[in-house]
């Protein structure tokens, strides 16, 4: 098996934020993690990136709130993607 791409999505929030959703099937875990996918969901205001979840290769599920990065407990691909939602409704500026 290849890796196969689930979700490529862009959304528009406002004029100056939008959220990036990118979530790959892969053969075997990454790096890092107990399960086989790769993603990166990040939300951007102007330019900077607000909040962000992601399995970097080697470093694992974790997420970015600001400037700190905080480990994540993965379930599923439908938990995550809720959790992202959640934390960018949560979300408020500096």
């Amino acid at each position: 098996m290849r890796a196969r791409l689930l979700l490529r999505e862009r959304r528009i929030i406002a004029e100056d934020r939008f959220a990036d959703l990118v979530i790959w099937q892969l053969p075997f875990p990454a790096p890092g993690s107990a399960h086989s996918f790769k993603y990166r969901l990040a939300f951007m205001v102007d330019g900077k990136c607000m909040v962000r979840f992601d399995n970097e290769t080697g470093k694992g599920d974790h997420k970015h709130i600001g400037d700190r990065q905080v480990s994540y407990r993965f379930r599923s691909i439908e938990t995550l993607v809720d959790d992202f939602w959640r934390d960018i409704e949560a979300w408020r500026p500096q």
